[in-house]
């Protein structure tokens, strides 16, 4: 017969295992649901990954000039292609807001960055910076920052473009004076005096008029609008009257209008002025067909966006991107061949040259390949 202290200790051997038994089975439960855990976690940050679209943060300035919504219409086109997400934001042209924008954006991840367009082209530079230090690829249009790396700034070379448009100009006045260029008056309407871009057309303008002593280059501040660029012109030709021999716009695309209301609200004729300039734009190509301006070389903006798109996309999908030496040949292209040189602006980067056609003496002002026709033609 088993004694107590037997059966004592036989019933703590058993209370011993079962509690063994049970502290085995709650580690089990615990492991089961740590390994359910971590692959739910694993599934969803993978379905998370998969369902991430590449995306592009881009800052516009001026959403209603035609030459920016050109811009835009290029990314989102490229964009759709590429089946990648396009983040599209007015900058104002405040460097406050580009700033702020650009935060933004660094905090939605995005995968590359562009910029269309920027007045003060210097106190933004921290924030390009900021997107060097996130590793995050940036593409400039119309104007280049000047500081940090900007792996592609795409434009003409406004220095070159506006030389060749002051060389029509010339052209212009010698074909209204018996072929020559007599002692006179020159006014040039310039844009903003604070824009990289003023300077730039100014020192391609320069540089012809130089050739031309006999000429005095009176300059206005069109401030990129019609209505500035009236006043201006309004009040010149007021005073300097039989003396002016030609009016040079930089910009005809958003100046232009605003000049020949100037000259034939004061009784003349706009084509008795010969003007010439850069940029197009819708309204560039209704006054030259109207035979109220004489020529405008094109701007290349809604291909620039599309290269801009494509060489982000590129760059960061391992696949080749145009680099400092190359010329870029595209055939049919208006904007081929495209020279990539340093970027002379930027601390770091590349300058694709694009080409920009005079109009309409080199493509005719109806030429389908014009943005001006393919997104605003009737």
């Amino acid at each position: 017969m088993e004694n107590p202290r037997e059966r004592s200790e036989r019933n703590g051997a058993c209370d011993y295992e079962r509690e063994v038994m049970r502290v085995k089975k709650i580690r089990k439960s615990v492991s089961v649901l740590f390994l359910a855990g971590l692959v739910l976690s694993l599934v969803c940050c993978g379905a998370f990954a998969a369902d991430k679209k590449f995306t592009i943060g881009m800052i516009i300035k001026e959403p209603t000039a035609p030459y920016i919504q050109a811009f835009v219409k290029g990314a989102e086109t490229k964009a759709k292609e590429l089946g990648i997400e396009l983040l599209v934001r007015d900058g104002q042209a405040d460097t406050m807001k580009i700033m702020e924008i650009i935060d933004t954006f660094l905090t939605q991840k995005i995968d590359a960055f562009i910029l269309g367009g920027a007045v003060d082209l210097r106190s933004l530079v921290p924030g390009i910076k900021r997107l060097n230090e996130a590793k995050i690829p940036v593409a400039a249009l119309d104007t280049s920052p000047e500081g940090g790396k900007v792996d592609f700034f795409l434009s003409f070379d406004l220095e070159k473009s506006s030389a060749k448009a002051a060389r029509a100009f010339i052209e212009g006045i010698k074909a209204r004076n018996g072929g020559k260029v007599p002692e006179g008056v020159v006014i040039e309407i310039i844009g903003d005096e604070a824009d990289m871009f003023t300077h730039a057309c100014s020192k391609g303008f320069a540089a012809v008029m130089k050739e031309y002593p006999q000429l005095t280059v009176a300059r206005g501040e069109g401030k990129w609008n019609n209505t500035d660029s009236h006043a201006k012109a309004s009040d010149m030709l007021t005073r300097y009257g039989k003396k002016v021999l030609g009016i040079y716009v930089q910009t005809p695309d958003i100046m232009g209008a605003g000049v020949v209301s100037a000259i034939e609200a004061a009784g003349f004729q706009a084509k008795d002025y010969g003007i010439c300039g850069i940029c197009i734009g819708p309204e560039g190509i209704d006054l030259i067909k109207k035979g109220k301006v004489l020529a405008i070389v094109e701007q290349p903006a809604y291909d620039s966006a599309l290269l801009a798109v494509q060489y982000l996309y590129d760059m960061t999908h391992g696949k080749p991107v145009p680099k400092i030496g190359d010329t870029i040949t595209v055939t049919n292209a208006l904007w081929s061949p495209a020279e990539v040189i340093k970027n002379p602006w930027a601390e770091e980067g590349a300058f694709v040259v694009l080409q920009g056609p005079l109009v309409p003496q080199e493509v005719g002002a109806d030429d389908p390949r014009l943005w001006e026709n393919l997104l605003f033609g009737k």
